[in-house]
């Protein structure tokens, strides 16, 4: 059995439609017309195959092809249809209708399976709407409450919790919609890799074992605002000269004291009062760290508080830090990536055992049942931003690794 080039390429073209930037990327949030436009094509797809098609209170869908032993856990496959802001075509897409392909396939071919299988497209994975990445799947997985909803607020002054509501769900009914061990047997999501390094090897497919961990580190600097004329350099307690000495060392001490798989980063910094005349009395910057090895978090952190110290003691600064949230590395199932890679070499699918640093859905599920996921390559690692691109023909070679392999978890 094969997926269809060209059904892939037009789901996801047509998808690509429903976008409130175009022009300037795609921009598709939870709850938001284009969103219910594309849930509509979805849940239509689903049912011309016949799928047991069900949407819970918080708006992930599911669409269940019925095993012959219905009372076996399901087998999963999907991933998200929302995007970040001015993001690209691809992203969370290339998963959702790869799972939808091979439902399609197993249908044509007339298999059945022993366990049901469902693809699942999972509501608010981004999170740049409510500062919930995750968000279906956290709460599918009752890694977090109904109630959590109430604080994820918008720009515009609306929860999540609110949101759905206004979108017609019921948030109070989730309970009945969670999933727990023993309900899925094993779920896969297939995504763009969103780095470079699939690209570069010229590998179509990538075979995950591992997703990063991540930790966030608030660091504030404080030193006294004053005249930036009239107050000599000597004189100075500038807040963003200590912030810059220690933001400069990150790389360095990220590459030469931790590990490979280790990668840290700056990319939120605010500075007080932030007008050109004035000598910035308060900076401050949030740094992340990323790692499958929680022991290489703990050293970057150590280290850049360790200098943050010596910069501050040096320059007569004072600081504070602060720990503002933290997940665990999350390890696949062996027993899934032994399948995904019998599948690929099966076909004669060159693919790459590798990690991920970004989260994923799956990361979530793996609470609740085996994981795997595949990864087929980025252009030139580019995702989340306009120029996002994956060439159909990957994402074709990495459907038909997922196909392969929910054929076989399927069988008894």
């Amino acid at each position: 059995m094969k997926t269809n080039l060209e059904r892939i390429k037009r789901d996801i073209e047509y998808i690509s439609k429903f976008n409130s930037t175009p022009g300037d990327g795609t921009t598709r949030f939870s709850y938001t017309e284009e969103d219910k436009k594309v849930r509509k094509y979805l849940t239509e797809e689903m049912k011309k195959l016949g799928l047991h098609t069900t949407v819970d209170p918080i708006g992930n869908i599911r669409g269940k092809m019925e095993g012959k032993n219905p009372l076996l856990p399901s087998i999963m496959a999907g991933s998200h249809i929302d995007t970040v802001e001015h993001g690209g075509n691809f992203d969370g897409v290339a998963g959702v209708i790869s799972a939808l392909e091979a439902l399609r396939v197993m249908k044509e071919n007339n298999f059945t399976p022993d366990h049901s299988v469902e693809i699942v497209v999972f509501v608010e994975e981004e999170g740049p709407n409510f500062n919930f990445p995750l968000g279906g799947s956290r709460i599918m997985t009752g890694a977090y409450s109904v109630e959590d909803l109430k604080n994820q607020i918008n720009s515009d002054g609306v929860s999540m919790y609110e949101a759905a509501k206004k979108f017609g769900l019921n948030p109070d009914n989730m309970e009945n919609y969670m999933v727990k061990k023993g309900d899925i047997k094993a779920m896969i999501e297939l995504h763009i890799e969103q780095s470079v390094v699939l690209d570069e090897l010229k590998i179509p497919v990538g075979i995950v074992k591992a997703a990063a961990g991540r930790k966030w580190i608030e660091i504030e600097i404080l030193g006294d605002s004053n005249h930036a004329g009239a107050t000599p350099m000597k004189f100075r307690r500038d807040a963003v000269v200590g912030a810059s000495k220690i933001i400069s060392k990150v790389d360095e001490i990220t590459t030469e004291k931790a590990f490979e798989s280790t990668v840290a980063t700056v990319g939120k910094i605010d500075c007080f009062p932030n007008i050109p005349n004035v000598i910035p009395g308060r900076v401050v910057f949030v740094l992340e760290i990323r790692d499958t090895d929680k022991k290489g978090i703990e050293i970057v952190k150590k280290e850049v508080e360790k200098n943050v110290e010596v910069v501050c003691d040096k320059l007569n600064l004072e600081y504070k830090t602060k720990e503002l949230s933290e997940t665990e590395p999350v390890i696949f199932s062996n027993k899934v990536i032994t399948i995904l890679e019998q599948s690929a070499e099966d076909q004669n699918i060159k693919y790459k055992i590798m990690n991920s640093g970004a989260l994923h859905d799956a990361c979530l599920m793996s609470r609740v049942a085996d994981v795997g996921m595949i990864f087929v390559p980025s252009i030139k690692g580019r995702s989340h931003c306009p120029e996002e691109l994956t060439n159909y023909e990957d994402i074709k070679v990495g459907a038909d690794v997922l196909l392969g392999a929910l054929v076989e978890l399927s069988t008894i």
